[in-house]
């Protein structure tokens, strides 16, 4: 018995199918397809040796935070 039968994800994409309706089953999967495309670019782009930055959040250190006692 196959964990992934093809009747078993034929009624996997019928649940799926009920509950996101046909015009957001397409949304999902144009996302899904567009992040696994942008995933495969940072890869390529890392296995070529180029650089592949990520912006990072600055947080203010515990000497430039001023906390004011109330009067």
């Amino acid at each position: 018995m196959d964990l992934f039968a093809p009747s078993h994800l034929l009624i996997l994409l019928a649940i799926v199918l009920i509950i996101f309706g046909p015009s957001k089953l397409g949304d999902v999967g144009g996302a899904l397809g567009r992040a696994i495309r942008d995933f495969k670019h940072a890869m390529n782009d890392q296995e070529d040796g180029k650089a592949v930055t990520v912006a990072k959040a600055v947080e203010p250190t515990p000497a430039e935070v001023k906390i004011e006692k109330p009067a």
